[in-house]
């Protein structure tokens, strides 16, 4: 397993999203749907990384570093895993090295927004310490997001 930073728009990091556009499009409708596309991950406040098994990109997943006026946190973005490679710790691994960038920039909060139709995702979240919440940023109430923050230990 090796992680790496991605260029969203390399034909493997498009071909990745073009399957998490499709799922996420599966379970809700456009509007409870908060993608970042290519453009959005490419941009300099934006970590976005994948995992390699060989020659495979296995999943992905992005933080954006935001500062409004809640201060500083880190939003986490685009974390998926292909089908065949689920169940193997992946997500996990994503997320523990977007955490790391964000303690390594100073950051101590990190805020996600998911779907209650994502039990798994949930459920990773939850055993990684993140707690629910109320909505954040631009978002809004939303009877299909769940919103989730943690507090990042020096």
């Amino acid at each position: 397993m090796q992680i790496e930073p991605l260029d969203p728009h390399s034909p493997a990091a498009m071909s990745l999203l073009a399957q998490s556009d499709a799922y996420m499009a599966a379970l809700y409708p456009s509007d409870s749907n908060h993608l970042e596309d290519p453009q959005a991950l490419a941009q300099p406040q934006v970590r976005f990384i994948g995992v390699w098994l060989a020659e495979w990109l296995a999943g992905c997943a992005a933080v954006k570093v935001v500062d409004d006026a809640d201060g500083p946190y880190g939003e986490i973005k685009r974390v998926f895993v292909q089908p065949h490679f689920r169940g193997r710790g992946i997500s996990k691994v994503l997320m523990e090295e977007l955490e790391s960038h964000l303690r390594a920039r100073g950051i101590g909060l990190a805020r996600l927004e998911t779907g209650v139709h994502q039990p798994e995702a949930l459920k990773l979240y939850e055993r990684l310490g993140y707690d629910r919440r109320a909505p954040f940023g631009d978002y809004t109430d939303d009877p299909l997001s769940v919103f989730m923050e943690k507090r990042l230990s020096a």
